[in-house]
């Protein structure tokens, strides 16, 4: 489907073509947390401006990506890498799971046991 060392893109959106993209190829992901990627995508770019990315890399990491046209005296730089501190505190475990997602439907990994036990409301080792 993708190459190695390609980087595939989840969802991202542009503050000049007031425009959001989301990877169809990830359509069977829950309406809700695709309802919650588009929120984010937007409020993003409509807060800080610019062009804003959201991608994965070949070892399933999910990546932020931003930038702006060198024009955009509108665009928010240091306001931009705080949100993206924020949404990896905030949406942590949402982010954590599309990173399973994707190394399990896209990579081929096996789901990792401390993943499972998680879901059954058990502590790895038992605790």
């Amino acid at each position: 489907m993708y190459s190695d060392n390609e980087k595939v893109v989840l969802c991202g959106a542009s503050a000049y073509e007031q425009k959001y993209y989301f990877n169809q190829d990830f359509a069977s992901l829950p309406q809700y947390v695709q309802d919650e990627l588009h929120v984010m995508c937007v409020m993003f770019t409509v807060e800080i401006g610019g062009i804003f990315t959201m991608w994965f890399d070949s070892d399933g990491s999910l990546q932020f990506e931003t930038e702006a046209v060198d024009a955009d005296a509108m665009y928010d730089e240091i306001g931009g890498a705080l949100r993206i501190k924020q949404y990896q505190e905030e949406k942590k475990e949402l982010l954590e799971s599309l990173e399973l997602y994707y190394r399990v439907f896209f990579l081929g990994e096996e789901v990792p046991e401390e993943a499972l036990m998680e879901e059954d409301g058990e502590k790895p080792n038992g605790k």
